[in-house]
């Protein structure tokens, strides 16, 4: 039968994800970095995808093609969301800690923190694993933290970024194109679930592609039905800040 069905253009596609997360039937998919339509009988026609695309790589065609899958209709929402995994390598290096960090001592000098050479800057971490993918939402350093989700660039992009953005707060780090964004969602809707958050700072690139962790952290905590004050910090690719 004739009918709507979204068309991806894979050459403008920058594979942010923010379609697929809009997709409540489960149409699209991230596939080698490009949104991917998985069945156009998965597709409804709605085009709720459509105004999520920033880029406009997404469009309605009009075309002879299968039912629309009713089975299909809100399956993201009526699938029964586990608790993500971590992901499990044995590493030792990725055994979860808090770090703790000294008030370096009084000195004679007045120079400014950034004035001071690299050297005398300390690191402001307060735990350790900081990425997405291999924290535990159970973590006892999530109990009454302010996070920081940033994207990956963000940190060598920005030079004040450990005094500027990481002190006092546990930090999450993904790239939302490189990463599967729908887990990071996942994993930061766990996290507020099984914690009490005070607040979440979210810092990302200017680029297009970046979005995603935006809509990745909005969606979680609506997910997990737990708004917490929330900011959001964007960093222009040569350091400064938007």
């Amino acid at each position: 039968m004739k009918r709507n069905v979204i068309e991806i253009q894979e050459d403008k596609c920058i594979g942010c994800g923010l379609c697929a997360g809009a997709c409540m039937q489960g149409a699209i998919e991230i596939i080698d970095g490009k949104a991917k339509l998985v069945s156009e009988s998965y597709c409804d026609g709605l085009g709720m995808c459509l105004p999520k695309c920033p880029v406009d790589a997404i469009h309605m065609v009009e075309k002879d093609t299968d039912n629309f899958d009713s089975s299909r209709k809100n399956i993201k929402l009526k699938e029964d969301r586990k608790l993500p995994e971590t992901m499990a390598c044995g590493c030792p290096g990725t055994a979860m800690k808090s770090l703790e960090r000294k008030t370096p001592k009084a000195t004679v000098r007045t120079t400014t923190i950034q004035e001071q050479p690299a050297d005398d800057l300390p690191s402001e971490l307060m735990q350790w694993p900081v990425q997405l993918r291999l924290v535990s939402p159970n973590a006892p350093y999530f109990e009454n933290a302010d996070l920081l989700v940033a994207a990956d660039c963000t940190a060598y992009a920005y030079r004040n970024f450990h005094k500027d953005f990481i002190k006092n707060k546990v930090t999450l780090i993904g790239c939302p194109k490189l990463d599967d964004n729908g887990y990071n969602r996942e994993k930061i809707a766990a996290i507020l679930k099984e914690n009490q958050i005070k607040s979440i700072t979210v810092v990302r690139m200017e680029v297009p592609c970046c979005s995603g962790i935006i809509q990745a952290v909005r969606q979680a905590m609506l997910d997990a039905q737990c708004i917490v004050p929330y900011s959001e910090v964007t960093i222009r690719t040569n350091g400064e800040l938007v």
